[in-house]
C-alpha cells in the first residue's frame, strides 16, 4: 500500500476515486493556499506520493517519499531537493493550463495590435477617435514561439485557427508528445502546425521577421536571462513582446531600455521579475505595455483542480503499475539543466 499526502485543495469526486483503490492510503493536510511552509513531522515521514504547489520546508523528514507530483507546469520548486541523488521521481502540472494561458496570448495579441489601452485612454478622456491605429489584424502576421511543450502548441493551434504564420524554436526537436498530459482536443500531438521551426543556433533568423515573439518555456539556471539587448535588437522595430512564462527569462534593464528607445513596439507580461511588481516599477509607466498579474493561467482557473487531478491520478494508478509517468521530469530537469 503506498501513503499519498495531499497539500492542495481537493474535491470530493478526486479523493472518492483516490480512496476507492485498495492499493492507496490518503491523508489531506489543512490546505487554504499557495505558499511555501513546513508541515508536521507526524504527517509527513511515511507518505510515499505527494502531491502540491511547494514541497514542506522541512522536506528532508520525508524519508519515504518516491513520487512528488506537483501542480504547477514550472518546477523550479524542486530544485535544491536532492531528489535524483535520493531517487525521488518527480511530475508536473504540464498541460493544466495550457488552454488558458493559449488563450491569454491570442488576447494580448490582440490588444497590442489594436492598442485597446490607447482606445480605453481615450474613453476614459471623453475621445472618439477612429484612426487605423486601432483596426490592426493578426491574421497573416507571423508569431514565433519560444519553446514548444503544452502552451506553445496549443498557441500554435490558436494562430493557425486565426491564418497566423507559425515558427517555433525549441532546444529538441519538434516531434510527436509521449507521455504528456493533453487535454482532448487541444494542442498540437503530433507536431505538424508549425510552419517552420528552429534550432537555437539559428535564434537570429527565427527572431527576425517576427511581428510576436511568445516566451513558453520553463525557466532553468540555464535560460535564465535569455532574452536580452541583442534579443530584442533582433526582433523588428513594429515587434511585440509576451511573456506568460516566467519574468527572469528576459533581462529587466533590457527589456526597459528597449522599450525607452523604441526597439520593439511594445509588450504583454503576465510574469514579473518581483512580486508583487512594485507599484512604481518603470515597466508599469509604457502605454505600450499591457501588465496582468500572473492570471493566465493559475489555481484559480475553472478547470484547475479538474485537469491538475486528472494527472494526479493518473499517475498514482501508473506508478503502482510500473507504466510510464505523465509528465515526468528528467534528471537534467531536476538538477536545473
Amino acid at each position: 500500500m503506498k501513503k499519498i499526502l495531499i497539500d492542495l485543495w481537493t474535491t470530493p469526486e478526486s479523493l472518492k476515486k483516490l480512496k476507492s483503490n485498495s492499493e492507496f492510503e490518503v491523508q489531506c493536510t489543512d490546505f487554504a493556499k499557495e505558499a511555501k511552509r513546513p508541515l508536521p513531522v507526524e504527517l509527513i515521514r511515511d507518505a510515499n506520493i505527494l502531491f502540491c504547489a511547494f514541497p514542506p520546508d522541512n522536506f528532508a523528514e520525508m524519508k519515504k517519499i518516491e513520487l512528488i507530483q506537483v501542480c504547477s507546469a514550472g518546477y523550479t520548486q524542486l530544485y535544491g531537493l536532492d531528489l535524483v541523488k535520493k531517487k525521488v521521481r518527480a511530475c508536473n502540472g504540464r498541460g493544466v493550463f495550457d488552454a488558458p494561458i493559449a488563450e491569454w496570448n491570442i488576447a494580448m495579441m490582440i490588444n497590442l495590435a489594436r492598442d485597446l489601452r490607447g482606445m480605453i485612454r481615450n474613453q476614459e478622456n471623453g475621445l472618439f477617435v477612429a484612426s487605423a491605429q486601432f483596426q490592426n489584424e493578426i491574421g497573416g502576421k507571423t508569431v514565433g514561439i519560444w519553446g514548444y511543450g503544452g502552451i506553445g502548441r496549443q498557441t500554435a493551434r490558436l494562430c493557425k485557427m486565426l491564418n497566423m504564420t507559425v515558427r517555433v524554436m525549441d532546444v529538441v526537436p519538434i516531434g510527436r508528445q509521449k507521455n504528456v498530459y493533453i487535454v482532448p482536443g487541444t494542442g498540437d500531438p503530433e507536431g505538424k502546425l508549425p510552419d517552420k521551426a528552429f534550432t537555437p543556433d539559428q535564434k537570429q533568423e527565427f527572431l527576425s521577421g517576427l511581428d510576436f515573439l511568445i516566451l513558453t518555456m520553463p525557466l532553468t539556471k540555464r535560460n535564465e536571462g535569455i532574452v536580452g539587448e541583442q534579443e530584442l535588437k533582433a526582433l523588428p522595430k513594429h515587434a511585440f513582446l509576451l511573456n506568460p512564462a516566467r519574468g527572469p527569462l528576459v533581462q529587466e534593464q533590457a527589456l526597459l531600455k528597449a522599450l525607452r528607445e523604441g526597439t520593439i513596439a511594445g509588450a504583454a507580461l503576465d510574469t514579473h521579475w518581483y512580486y508583487p511588481l512594485p507599484a512604481d516599477h518603470p515597466i508599469r509607466r509604457f502605454p505600450n505595455v499591457i501588465i496582468t498579474p500572473h492570471i493566465s493561467g493559475s489555481g484559480e482557473s475553472p478547470n484547475f483542480l479538474k485537469r491538475a487531478y486528472d494527472i494526479f491520478i493518473q499517475n498514482c494508478e501508473r506508478f503502482i503499475r510500473n507504466e510510464p509517468l505523465l509528465n515526468e521530469l528528467s534528471d537534467a530537469q531536476l538538477n536545473g539543466e
